[in-house]
């Protein structure tokens, strides 16, 4: 009888031929532990899928003949792979060897845990070149109903070196029992596919905290990470990801927001919602489209918050 792996690790790429050597050589790489590496190519114009094959049997190549976003491509790859655990990686991530060992060995240690965060550096250049600044050792939630990685941008001597709970991890390099992401799957796929991109890694997190799944932060397993997207550099950023983010934000609280949570936390919700509009009608009005598809939507978009608050309610019985 084969084995099935303990870690199935699933890239998801888009033109992203430059960076693929790396993240996926980390990934077949890990030690003390067994893994399959699968790579999602959404489409990618690059050279993307010849780099993949150039791995020969080590890795999988899932070819989509569309470019279906971040949410949708993980999730085909997670229907693709057997692992116990799934392991999502960015391909400007790079794992360190034990990586996938670490939070395996801390997971089958709490089985109340649903998934894990590793300890996150900073990456840079085309090498994925380390820094000593942290990109993130968890996520954490505000009340205004935003959500940022623990020690971005910090120095990481001496910080974040205590083992904890923490609200989530990215899927810069998210780590997750496959018994969680089955739990917590919805008709939109274990990452809800409607966000695209940006933020599905914060919605996942809070649909499995309210499942009562726990999420660890595991300073032990490091990463880099080269990351492009930040508040600070929002006027940088593509506007399509702008646009999703926008989008998004709204998503994170049309699924998981509980009415006595936002009764309790109005005022700061309000005040974030009016900065977000007011850059919309000015500054970003690509963006404006984002309160347009909501509306749009908006039907199926209940339809979806009544399944998932059903799903809590039905574990919470």
């Amino acid at each position: 009888m084969t084995r099935l792996p303990d870690v199935s690790i699933v890239v998801v790429s888009y033109d992203s031929a430059a960076d693929l050597p790396l993240s996926v050589g980390s990934a077949i790489a890990q030690q003390d532990v067994t893994v399959e590496t699968l790579v999602v190519d959404n489409a990618s114009s690059d050279s993307s899928r010849d780099v993949v094959r150039r791995f020969g049997t080590a890795v999988r190549l899932v070819p989509l003949a569309h470019n279906v976003g971040f949410a949708a491509a993980m999730n085909a790859g997670v229907d693709a792979t057997t692992g116990r655990y799934v392991l999502a990686l960015n391909p400007d991530c790079r794992l360190d060897p034990r990586f996938a060992a670490v939070l395996t060995e801390a997971l089958d240690a709490r089985p109340d845990a649903g998934s894990a965060s590793g300890r996150i550096y900073r990456a840079e250049g085309p090498d994925l070149s380390p820094t000593s600044r942290l990109d993130s050792t968890g996520i954490v939630f505000t009340r205004s109903g935003r959500h940022l990685d623990r020690g971005s941008e910090e120095a990481g001597e001496g910080r974040y070196l205590r083992a904890e709970d923490v609200a989530g991890t990215t899927a810069a390099a998210g780590f997750y029992r496959r018994a969680a992401l089955e739990s917590a799957k919805i008709s939109t796929g274990y990452f809800d596919s409607d966000f695209f991109l940006y933020r599905e890694d914060a919605d996942l997190a809070l649909r499995l905290a309210r499942l009562g799944w726990k999420c660890l932060y595991v300073p032990r397993a490091v990463a880099w990470h080269r990351r492009r997207n930040l508040p600070n550099r929002r006027g940088h950023m593509a506007p399509a990801a702008n646009y999703h983010s926008v989008k998004n934000r709204f998503l994170l609280r049309i699924n998981n927001q509980p009415a006595g949570d936002i009764a309790r936390n109005i005022f700061p919700i309000l005040a974030r919602d009016l900065v977000v509009l007011g850059a919309c009608l000015t500054v970003e009005r690509t963006s404006l489209p984002a309160f347009s598809w909501l509306w749009k939507n908006r039907k199926r978009l209940w339809e979806k918050r009544r399944e998932i608050q059903a799903r809590v309610r039905s574990v919470s019985k």
